[in-house]
Parts: C-alpha cells; sequence; structure tokens
C-alpha cells in the first residue's frame, strides 16, 4: 500500500517514478569520465602520436564516448524510459548539432580560401 501511495504521490506532483540512479552509478560515471578527459589530455600533451590529425581523431573518439557515458550514466536515457520519447530527442539533438558543426566548418573553410591574402613574395616589387 505504501508504494501505491508514493507513486500515486509521484504522480500528482508531476515527477517520474524511474530510477534516479545510485551512488555507485555516479561513481562509475564519474570515473569513467575523469579517464575519458585524462587520456586525452595526455595524448595532446605528451605527444606519443606523431600526427595531429590522427591526434584530433583519437580525442574526437573519447569524446563521442564520453557523450555516451554521460547520457546513460547521468542523464540516465535509454530506450524504455518515457516511452521512447528521450531517445526521440536525442536523435533529434544529435541531427541539430551534426547540421550545425558541417554548417558551421563549411563556412569557416570557404571564409578561409576566399577572403585570406594570398602571399606570393616573388611578385614584390
Amino acid at each position: 500500500m505504501k508504494s501505491d501511495t508514493h507513486a500515486l504521490h509521484a504522480d500528482a506532483h508531476g515527477h517520474d517514478t524511474a530510477s534516479h540512479g545510485t551512488l555507485s552509478s555516479y561513481l562509475i560515471g564519474f570515473g569513467l569520465s575523469v579517464v575519458l578527459t585524462a587520456i586525452p589530455f595526455w595524448l595532446v600533451m605528451s605527444g606519443v602520436i606523431a600526427s595531429k590529425a590522427a591526434t584530433a581523431i583519437v580525442v574526437m573518439l573519447f569524446a563521442v564516448v564520453q557523450i555516451v557515458v554521460h547520457m546513460i550514466y547521468f542523464l540516465h536515457m535509454n530506450t524504455r524510459s518515457e516511452n521512447g520519447w528521450t531517445m526521440m530527442a536525442l536523435i533529434f539533438t544529435v541531427i541539430m548539432v551534426v547540421i550545425a558543426l558541417t554548417g558551421s566548418l563549411w563556412v569557416m573553410h570557404h571564409l578561409n580560401i576566399n577572403m585570406m591574402p594570398v602571399h606570393n613574395m616573388s611578385q614584390m616589387p
């Protein structure tokens, strides 16, 4: 009976009765976040990977993994919560971020090509 009262109380105040995580899950998420931040920092600062492009790709992969860790351990996102609406919101957000980043990179690339002056030292008087 007590759980029914808690469910009615939670619904009356608009709260979700889903789990909000435990201390151990938050500590696991925090530990993973620290490790997923420290490794790319070490890679960049020590110069272990000679190629800057390869280092950037590895750092971006660590960033993607860290985003997933945050979504699972801190935002408690999964396919079952809220009848899948959180997953739809995630898909929409990913699409918007991809459009914004791609557009920004495209604009910056074209500005760099079309607006930067060409310095040709051989043609100077």
